[in-house]
């Protein structure tokens, strides 16, 4: 017996390929990570034109797990042009999120609508839509290969959009990190198949038990616009009002 246990430990190591994950448990294992009851976090956002100049937005985030969906609330602190617009986001189970924007100059709260879900988010390189979790089922995802990105090792995944009409992408490939399921880069696809924009994990650190994105640049390698966001502090577990997270709140900030 101890023999057969030996020999089927050395058939795991030599014989990788017989065991070989596919890309829907990739994905899967992603969405299924033990996520923080709640976050709190300091942001920095640089938006960087084609040409090299930049102009900085400090932005501060809270998040909060209400059973197996989550609410996300952003309020930007500066400069004077963007401070106290508040940006709430809300994942439904039966339907895509909910999202709503404070915009101080209107003095009022607008309702996003899903038919504006590929359009940018606050001048940055992400969209409405690449601010939501997805579920596992609206996209097939393709396992493609095993690959080294930065100083990752990776399963590298293709996602399509089971419905066409659901994704403003014709495809994305996803390069995931063995160790925590943390997506480290990304290409999102147009729907004539050319490259649209990349997102790229440049700093990861674990803090506490969750490993956390610190510093993630997306690029629209089309117009050479980019985005790069950097966590300047974070907090998880510690308590926050839940009322936090609701168009009262988005309207008057309190």
């Amino acid at each position: 017996m101890k023999r057969m246990l030996r020999s089927a430990a050395i058939l795991l190591l030599i014989s990788p390929a017989l065991f070989a994950v596919t890309g829907l448990e990739v994905a899967q294992s992603y969405h299924d990570k033990i996520l923080p009851d709640t976050t709190h976090m300091a942001l920095k956002m640089e938006l960087i034109e084609a040409g090299g100049k930049s102009s900085s937005r400090l932005i501060e985030e809270w998040g909060i797990e209400d059973g197996e969906l989550a609410n996300t609330l952003m309020v930007f602190r500066a400069p004077a042009s963007v401070k106290n617009t508040r940006f709430l986001q809300v994942e439904n189970s039966d339907r895509g999120d909910d999202k709503w924007i404070y915009l101080p100059a209107l003095k009022r709260v607008r309702r996003i609508a899903s038919s504006e879900g590929s359009k940018s988010f606050m001048g940055s390189d992400a969209s409405y839509d690449d601010m939501e979790d997805r579920e596992v089922e609206r996209d097939t995802h393709e396992f493609l290969r095993e690959e080294h990105t930065g100083s990752w090792d990776c399963y590298v995944v293709k996602a399509v959009s089971v419905d066409p009409d659901d994704s403003q992408y014709g495809y994305r490939v996803t390069w995931f990190d063995k160790e925590s399921y943390t997506p480290v880069k990304m290409e999102m696809y147009d729907k004539k198949d050319q490259l649209l924009k990349v997102l790229t994990i440049e700093q990861m650190d674990k803090v506490g038990t969750h490993w956390t994105p610190m510093v993630t640049e997306y690029k629209n390698v089309q117009t050479g616009h980019a985005t790069r966001l950097t966590v300047m502090n974070v907090e998880y577990d510690k308590p926050i009002n839940s009322k936090m997270f609701t168009t009262q709140y988005l309207n008057t900030g309190r």
